[in-house]
């Protein structure tokens, strides 16, 4: 994916978290169980499948030490990224600049 004037390319958190628990030699079934969550549900956070929520974000923070608000931030990058490569919604929203023009 393009950087889209960041001058980076955002990340999704899951990247982060996935290394940091790699580096810390944890087993996913034990960190999901440790969270309160499903393997499911971790596991899909960190292969980028799913998107983080601010409960999840504060379950790794807890769990972790990773602020949670960094985790956020790093979603909503992700997820404007996402959302600025859709061709439709591009669309859509310079007809609504057009008509916005007008008044």
């Amino acid at each position: 994916m393009g950087n889209l004037g960041y001058g980076f390319s955002p990340t999704h958190p899951g990247e982060l978290l996935k290394e940091e628990i790699e580096y810390r030699k944890l087993s996913q079934i034990s960190l999901a169980k440790q969270m309160g969550v499903s393997y499911t549900v971790l596991n899909d956070i960190l292969n980028q499948r799913r998107p983080l929520t601010a409960n999840t974000a504060m379950l790794f923070e807890a769990s972790l030490g990773i602020n949670a608000d960094l985790l956020m931030r790093m979603q909503l990058k992700y997820n404007m990224q996402i959302v600025r490569q859709d061709k439709s919604l591009a669309r859509r929203l310079a007809e609504i600049r057009k008509l916005s023009a007008v008044y």
